[in-house]
């Protein structure tokens, strides 16, 4: 599938071929943040992704950007750690801020408190980051994990959408019904946008709708 044919329908052609250029051009790994104390400097957009861990968060990255290896994939649960900014554009448009995994994680559990409280302490105070991306495993649906992290999300009053990701793993008609379910659920929420993309990194599904949706979050 080419950039461009996955746009949703009534999707802004031109800012969806300024995404696709944008992603096509210079993306690079900025720093990773262990604490609030070691973010940059908020003075540009803030896109961030945000998961249950093993979700397919660093593969999704990694389609986005065209890019094989700018974020990493990893079987282990909990790979993530901290907060890993990457710049996008040159001169800077925005940057990508890639969040530590939620859920279960194979690590000490002073650790996972540790990330925790970095997650919440960022959405909580972070004025430059113009919307969180909740990725959602397209075989499992939204599980309770899920939804704390989208009652957080909102009592923050952080704009987020929804993403399903692993869309090639599931039959289609199964997929048309979760698809539905998470749109139904996402509009109980008053922070979330009411429409869900579905993605595949490995097909490529959905990548150049994320890539549009992102730019645009942006320039909002």
């Amino acid at each position: 599938m080419s950039d461009g044919e996955d746009l949703a329908p009534g999707a802004d052609p031109e800012r969806g071929e300024r995404a696709r250029k944008l992603f096509s051009g210079p993306i690079t790994f900025l720093k990773s943040a262990p604490a609030l104390q070691h973010l940059p400097d908020p003075t540009m957009p803030e896109i961030a992704f945000a998961g249950r861990s093993n979700v397919g968060k660093s593969s999704l990255l990694n389609a986005l950007t065209n890019r094989n290896g700018l974020a990493r994939t990893s079987v282990t649960p909990g790979r993530t750690q901290e907060l890993n900014y990457f710049d996008v554009g040159e001169p800077l448009v925005f940057r990508l801020v890639d969040m530590p995994g939620y859920g279960f994680a194979k690590a000490p559990k002073d650790v996972v408190r540790k990330w925790r409280f970095l997650i919440n302490d960022y959405l909580r105070g972070r004025q430059v980051l113009k919307r969180t991306l909740v990725l959602i495993d397209s075989r499992h649906g939204l599980k309770d994990v899920d939804r704390e992290f989208l009652e957080m999300l909102d009592t923050a009053a952080v704009s987020y959408r929804i993403v399903l990701t692993k869309a090639d793993k599931v039959k289609a008609s199964d997929l048309a019904a979760i698809h539905a379910a998470t749109e139904a659920e996402a509009r109980k929420h008053p922070a979330a946008h009411p429409e869900v993309i579905v993605t595949s990194s490995e097909k490529g599904l959905g990548i150049a709708e994320l890539r549009t949706a992102v730019l645009e979050a942006v320039e909002i």
